[in-house]
């Protein structure tokens, strides 16, 4: 049974789902930050993964941030599975602009995470229903 890593839990907002990763949104408004994390247990690294769940996993990564970049007007994507604090495999995709807070640094523990409000949220979700795909499936909660 797939479950979710508590840092991710703790750091993130659940979305939804693409057909093989859950999509959740990093608690930090200063970025567009999102993280793939696919529902298969016990994986922590992208070879774990059956060879059709690593394309697929691929192919949802570049399909959310092609949708990032021109939603969020990104002058660069950042897409990366580092895994170090958190063993559970999971992709960070990030639509980097040169004017936000971390550029051209990386945005990992440049600066404290800055909390959504509720309306930010909304907005967010209100963005993104009108660009994700429709195999895209949002959460309930």
């Amino acid at each position: 049974m797939f479950i979710l890593d508590t840092r991710l839990e703790q750091d993130t907002q659940v979305l939804g789902d693409f057909p093989l990763s859950r999509l959740l949104l990093m608690k930090d408004a200063q970025y567009p930050w999102f993280i793939l994390v696919p529902r298969r247990e016990e994986v922590s690294e992208v070879f774990q993964l059956s060879t059709e769940d690593q394309r697929q996993l691929w192919a949802e990564a570049s399909e959310l941030a092609e949708i990032l970049k021109d939603t969020f007007a990104a002058d660069k994507m950042n897409i990366a599975s580092l895994g170090n604090m958190v063993p559970q495999l999971h992709v960070h995709v990030i639509a980097r602009r040169k004017a936000d807070a971390a550029w051209p640094a990386p945005v990992w523990g440049k600066h404290p995470a800055k909390p959504y409000t509720e309306e930010q949220i909304t907005a967010l979700k209100e963005r993104l229903a009108l660009v994700l795909p429709s195999h895209f499936v949002w959460s309930e909660a």
